[in-house]
Parts: C-alpha cells; structure tokens; sequence
C-alpha cells in the first residue's frame, strides 16, 4: 500500500493535447548584481508547436529557458507548466513534465552511450505501464543516429556524437514540454537537419518545443513562431514571416540583413548583408 501512495504522489498528467497551454511565462525578470538579464517577458506555448527563440549574444535566452524550466528563480512573475505554477511540482514530477538539453553536458564518468540514454528513463522507475524501457532507449538511439555507439563510453565521443546522445537522453524522458537550448551548436549539416525534423515530429506528436537558436535560417524553415529577444526584453513573437523581416533582425544584431523567399517556394532565406 505504502508504494501505490508513493507512485500516486508523482503521477503527473503528461497528457498532449494540440493547442493546449505546455509552458506559460507571465512577466517573469531574472537580475544579477542588479542588472536585468530578463525583464518583464511574456510568452506561451502550446502543445503541438515549436518556439525558436532568437536573439544576439547576452539577449538572455539561455537565462529565459533557465526560468522557463525552473532551473532560475524569477525575482518576479510566475512560469507554469501545465497551468501549475513551477512551485507547484517536485522534482520528479517537473522530470515527468519537462526535459531539458542545456547547452552543454558535462560528464567525465566512463558511461556507456546506452547507461547515459536510460539516465532519461529515471523519472519513471516504479511507475505502471507504457512503453518498456528497452523500446524507449532502442527508438531515442535510432532517432538520433547513435544506436551504433550504444557501447561506446560517452567521454571518448567527439562533440557532435555527444550531443546527439544527450539529446537521446532528453528524448527518452518522454516529457510533453521539451526545452531544447542550442542543440545544434556542434553538429553537422546533416545532423542538425535531422534534430530539427526530429523536434518537427515530436511537436507534431503533441510535444511543446522551445529551442534556442542562432541560425535565423532554421529557426524560419523549423519553427511555427519566433520569439526575438533583446536586451531581455521580448522584442517580438509571432509567425517566421511576420517577425523576420530585415528592418527588425538589422536592428536586432546590428547588422544589415536581407530576408528574400526560396525560389519556388515560400521558405524565408536570411542572409547578413556583405
């Protein structure tokens, strides 16, 4: 008895349905040393979307996902996941509700790929049901192109490798909302396509994707709406071709840009000016 009132305490609703409310921001700020890292940002998104947010180094948007996952406490404003506030959950409960790829992992200890992938099925040791933890790890290798390093120990990847697998771990938690800052960063050409048709399908599956992004190219191409971010502040958010446009990205980077269509098609192409 005592463990079916244990396994009730963290049973968290994981449900995904498409246009329902994943992870909600209400004027939240984040200071240090009294300078406003965030300040006053407003933004929802909803199951079955992908969120880019943009923005110039030190525009706050690894602070603003830090806030958003609850890994940062707001000094104002509330975040809910859910329609719950952050406060409202345990840490178990948030790992059921939420996975998180921070920019970079850090992990020296010899973990094979395999052990390091499973890290993600934790939140549901002892919970009934669903999906075996076998199918889970087989199916997040194979998504992320790492099944053939399953017995490789994680420190002897290169970059691109390790990313790929602490994105599998990421993706094996099975979250609803998944929080994705710069997954891309050290990938190649192929691998960053295919983490961001990965994010494409769990969004269209039901997930709520927030990524973190400095390619304005594949922010427009992946991305339902774009959250631009400066000094802080939430500069704009909507659809790819209502926010990029070159006026607002050469005033947001300070540099001239062009923002033309693909020939054929209606994809944006956004090319600093030389």
């Amino acid at each position: 008895m005592r463990l079916l009132a244990r396994t009730r305490t963290v049973a968290v609703d994981t449900a995904r349905e498409i246009g329902s409310v994943g992870v909600e921001a209400e004027d939240v700020g984040y200071a240090i040393d009294g300078r406003n890292l965030v300040d006053g940002v407003s933004l929802t998104v909803r199951h079955g979307e992908i969120v880019a947010v943009l923005g110039p180094n030190g525009a706050g948007k690894s602070t603003l996902l830090g806030l958003l996952t609850g890994d940062l406490t707001p000094r104002q404003g509330t975040v809910r996941i859910a329609d719950r506030p952050l406060s409202a959950y345990s840490q178990r409960e948030l790992a059921l509700r939420r996975g998180v790829l921070p920019q970079s992992v850090m992990l020296s200890f010899p973990f094979t790929v395999d052990e390091v992938v499973r890290m993600g099925r934790a939140p549901h040791a002892g919970l009934p049901g669903g999906e075996s933890e076998d199918a889970v790890v087989a199916r997040c290798l194979a998504e992320t192109d790492v099944a053939h390093l399953a017995d490789r120990v994680y420190p002897s990847l290169s970059g691109g490798e390790r990313a790929r697998v602490s994105l599998a771990r990421v993706l094996a938690q099975g979250a609803p909302v998944l929080f994705l800052d710069e997954p891309t960063a050290a990938l190649d050409l192929k691998h960053t396509e295919d983490v961001l048709r990965l994010a494409r399908e769990r969004a269209r599956r039901g997930d709520a994707v927030v990524i973190v992004l400095h390619d304005l190219n594949l922010a427009a191409a992946y991305a339902d709406r774009i959250a631009l971010l400066a000094k802080g502040r939430l500069l704009a958010c909507g659809a790819p071709a209502e926010v990029c446009t070159a006026p607002v990205l050469s005033e947001l980077y300070g540099h001239p840009v062009d923002v033309m269509r693909r020939p054929g098609g209606d994809e944006l192409l956004i090319l600093p000016s030389r």
